[in-house]
């Protein structure tokens, strides 16, 4: 009888140490999910402002008609992002398009003054810092994240129950680099 008794325990821990587990991962992956979409509405505002910024632009340099298009083609590809993986690479391909758009700026002064210009300038660099600050959080929530996963023996419940790991949201070497936009 005290065998069973001893059985039956072990069996409870076991089955606590699973729950608990399943339980661990379920929080860990809901705190991804919200650091992700986070990132999600500081890129969509930034979405929102670039076509603003653009028609700006435009009314100064109208001929400049390949940066529009290069940075209206990386805006779509980053709205059409499926993957944090396409989602890195579009935004890289966006930044980029900006800054070719911010060096055509550079070459009007009437645009430089332009309050309605500098004013989407200045909101365009509060979003970046945003965006900065919000991928920070996701990326610290997927360590968190993939080190639980990792972790023996909770990796066999990762494992038994599909908790698979998830990708950092990464941005280029080049695009490491500070934007320097004198106006």
């Amino acid at each position: 009888m005290g065998a069973l008794w001893v059985v039956l325990g072990i069996v409870g821990l076991i089955v606590l140490f699973v729950i608990l587990t399943y339980n661990m991962f379920i929080r860990l992956r809901s705190r991804v999910n919200a650091a992700w979409a986070q990132i999600d509405v500081q890129l969509r505002k930034r979405y929102d402002l670039i076509p603003n910024l653009v028609e700006t632009v435009k009314g100064y340099a109208a001929h400049e008609r390949e940066v529009f298009q290069k940075v209206t083609e990386a805006r779509t590809k980053a709205i059409g992002a499926q993957t944090v993986r396409e989602q890195g690479e579009a935004e890289n391909m966006l930044t980029g398009a900006l800054k070719t758009l911010f060096a055509v700026a550079e070459n009007y002064p009437d645009l430089k003054a332009n309050q309605n210009f500098l004013m989407l300038q200045e909101e365009l660099s509060g979003i970046e810092s945003k965006i900065a600050y919000a991928r920070q959080f996701y990326n610290d929530n997927v360590m968190r994240y993939n080190i639980a996963r990792q972790r023996f023996p909770a990796n066999l419940i990762a494992n038994g129950f599909n908790f698979t790991g998830r990708d950092y949201f990464e941005i280029e070497e080049a695009a490491r680099a500070p934007v320097r936009v004198e106006f």
